[in-house]
């Protein structure tokens, strides 16, 4: 019995138009959640198991890779004629959790700044962990690996290949790796621009889901109360307006100018600005970034790196 059910087993069976990882030797992963992604695995042990499957995603064995809230699925094509059906699912945050996090993005014009613009910067992984929502699994027993082939070995070489493709695909779409811990890139950046427009960490969102939102009746040390001025303008005796956000908290107590100075000071600042923190030089491809990989019907990653290659070149 077991003969025959390894007799078949020999070179993978070729794919025409599998997604191929770009990476055509050495590491695989060039932004730094993708690498982080792949250190992580590493450190479960996942090393040299990883490596088998390295040549089958270099080969363009997968066939398909679908990232949705909580679950990656793959069909990888190995030595038999039926592909493998490869799943890793890995649980999304909860809403109130997620509204947490969004109102702390918001409440930093750092975050949502660089997220809006279609990156992910280092300091988010930091973040998330603080709020309790690790960016990455935490341990191995957080993934749920499953392959339909016949091969004990977690991973095998099938689910290798797909955690190569999937950095490459958070290369790709930073928002791809956000997608899989339960916010898609339109949800997330809705919610951002709707609380930084509001200038609340709470608007819509579950009772108490936000940390940094307040609620009216508990203000918290620095809050304005009744008859003083706030985010939203002053409010009448008796009302307690919402704490000062943004900007509002420094411009609340300064004195009103004179008319002829605040002319004249018009375009200045009424208070000195911090120094501007550091900016990433963008790159010729940063749309391509922000888009994601091309469906396989158009052309696929091969579609998407034929462009970044024009892009560059016409940046020179």
């Amino acid at each position: 019995m077991t003969e025959g059910r390894f007799a078949d087993y020999g070179r993978p069976r070729r794919v025409d138009g599998g997604l191929r990882a770009r990476s055509t030797r050495g590491a695989i992963g060039v932004s730094w959640w993708s690498r982080r992604f792949l250190e992580v695995l590493e450190s479960f042990a996942l090393g040299t198991r990883l490596t088998r499957g390295r040549a089958y995603a270099r080969a363009g064995q997968v066939v398909r890779l679908d990232v949705h809230p909580g679950r990656v699925d793959a069909v990888v094509q190995g030595s038999r004629p039926r592909p493998y059906q490869v799943r890793v699912a890995l649980p999304p945050f909860p809403v109130d959790l997620w509204a947490r996090i969004e109102a702390e993005l918001a409440a930093q014009a750092f975050f949502s700044a660089r997220l809006l613009a279609g990156d992910l910067p280092a300091e988010l992984e930091e973040l998330l962990a603080a709020l309790g929502a690790p960016l990455f699994p935490a341990a191995v027993a957080d993934l749920e690996q499953h392959c339909s082939c016949p091969d004990a070995a977690v991973p095998c070489k099938h689910l290798a290949a797909t955690f190569y493709l999937l950095a490459e695909a958070f290369d790709a779409d930073p928002f791809a790796l956000l997608h899989w811990r339960g916010r898609s890139r339109d949800d997330l950046l809705a919610r951002l621009r709707e609380l930084r427009a509001t200038g609340s960490g709470h608007v819509g969102g579950p009772p108490g889901a936000s940390a940094t939102a307040r609620q009216p009746d508990a203000p918290t040390a620095g809050a304005q109360t009744a008859g003083a001025p706030t985010a939203d303008g002053p409010t009448s005796d008796g009302d307690v307006g919402l704490p000062a956000a943004g900007a509002a908290r420094v411009l609340t107590d300064l004195p009103a100018p004179p008319l002829a100075e605040a002319v004249d000071r018009f375009w200045l600042p009424p208070v000195p600005l911090p120094d501007r923190p550091p900016s990433l030089a963008s790159r010729p491809d940063l749309l391509l970034r922000q888009l994601g990989a091309p469906a396989p019907a158009i052309g696929g990653p091969g579609l998407a790196e034929r462009l970044r290659q024009a892009y560059r070149q016409l940046g020179e």
